[in-house]
């Protein structure tokens, strides 16, 4: 795109139209006392984007697609935070957004040598010992969260992506094989097994299981990826294993879950609506009530539901927005993360980092969206990039730019083709 200077304009002209068309929407149908209030949510987004856009010309890379779709639902996100109950601007989501963007760049220079990971991938470990230890002992009695006055810090959202380059692996470390046993054991395969187990007790201590899923997702991937690595001789006996083991596992936890979780299990939303079943009969609500195209907004009544702008946000969207319009910001994200998948990765490295990003993005959407649908347990999880929380959004903001990393260059896969690494 950066030998293209046509497209780079249209794909602007795009994302300001995008932009443009819901903004004319919250002025036509939008909830509001003031015209101000409109005109400096506008002027907020436009500006953004315009300075992004010039910002993108000064940082060169090969490709900018991910980074157009990324400010694309960034804005649109702040919009639809900016309307929730009444329409404002939300100067804290706002940050947020900009952060994400930073951090994508951020994650874009620190991952795109593979060679520069591997030799420092001590240093990942080490974080994750850190992030444990401040789990332990800054966040209060068996919480996730370290709270400083009004400001509140998740450290295990930044456990995601040191997990996922703890999982990436190129294939010739797969290569080094050693015999134990019956089984051809890579001994480099064993750290990331043991994050798995150490990060399910810690989300077992502090009470907090939503986010597993996520974690085994990016484990999964990562096995995957290493037992089945180009030209290898696929191994049915490890394979055979991991899932008799992993079925094993998942028996266990809903046989030993918690009480809150087996409550999450077995309720039934419609005869427990001031209980458990409180969030989902509200949000299926507002799903039915919001139909295809909303009640428009800053007119919904989710608003007053608790955590309605991050962990019911994809229903609070539905019910002021449409189904409609929740749909097409899904297909945006899950069109991001699809782009590293459609492209040859600068190397194996990057391509189960990849990989790993992917899983842990929808299983994350997964489980917000079917949760609030009551098609699954309420586990409170957020969407990336919609959902309210700082932690949440540069978290997400630094795997997009892992993603972006792992694009081969044009240039460079246009004169020679690379071996996966």
């Amino acid at each position: 795109m950066t030998d293209n200077p046509i497209s780079y304009f249209f794909s602007c002209l795009f994302v300001l139209a995008a932009h443009i068309a819901m903004l004319a929407n919250v002025f036509i149908n939008g909830n509001y006392d003031s015209i101000t209030s409109v005109i400096v949510l506008s002027c907020a987004v436009l500006i953004l984007d315009i300075a992004y856009f010039v910002f993108m010309l000064f940082f060169r890379q090969s490709s900018y697609t991910i980074n157009f779709l990324l400010i694309l639902v960034l804005n649109m996100s702040v919009i639809f935070q900016s309307c929730f109950g009444g329409v404002y601007f939300s100067v804290k989501h706002y940050i947020t957004a900009i952060a994400a963007l930073a951090a994508c760049h951020a994650g874009y220079l620190l991952c795109r040598d593979y060679r520069w990971l591997q030799q420092h991938r001590t240093f990942v470990y080490i974080g994750i010992g850190i992030l444990f230890i401040a789990i332990l002992t800054l966040t209060g009695s068996r919480s996730m969260w370290i709270s400083i006055g009004s400001f509140s810090l998740q450290p295990s959202e930044f456990i995601k992506p040191l997990f996922v380059l703890a999982c990436a692996t190129s294939v010739f470390e797969q290569q080094k094989k050693h015999r134990i046993l019956c089984f051809n054991v890579v001994y480099e395969n064993l750290a990331p097994l043991a994050l798995i187990i150490l990060i399910c007790l810690l989300q077992w201590w502090c009470s907090d299981l939503g986010s597993l899923p996520t974690f085994a997702a990016i484990y999964i991937s990562g096995f995957l990826l290493r037992i089945c690595y180009p030209k290898a001789k696929f191994s049915k006996k490890t394979f055979i294993l991991a899932c008799v083991i992993l079925l094993a596992a998942a028996l266990a936890a809903m046989k030993f879950a918690p009480a809150y979780v087996q409550d999450r299990l077995h309720t039934d939303i419609w005869n427990n609506t001031d209980g458990s079943g409180y969030q989902q009969s509200q949000a299926l609500i507002g799903i039915a009530s919001g139909g295809w195209f909303g009640k428009g907004p800053g007119k919904g009544f989710l608003c007053n539901v608790f955590a309605h702008e991050n962990d019911i946000v994809f229903a609070t969207i539905c019910e002021e927005w449409g189904l409609l319009y929740s749909l097409m910001m899904i297909c945006v994200i899950l069109i991001m993360i699809a782009v590293p998948l459609i492209n040859p990765p600068r190397s194996y490295y990057h391509g189960t980092m990849a990989a790993g990003v992917c899983a842990a993005f929808t299983v994350q959407m997964a489980l917000n969206i079917f949760g609030s649908c009551n098609m699954i347990p309420f586990t409170g999880v957020t969407i990336p990039f919609i959902s309210a929380g700082g932690s949440s959004m540069m978290v997400s903001g630094f795997m997009i730019g892992m993603l972006n990393a792992s694009l081969t260059p044009t240039i460079i896969h246009r004169k020679q083709r690379r071996q996966p690494a």
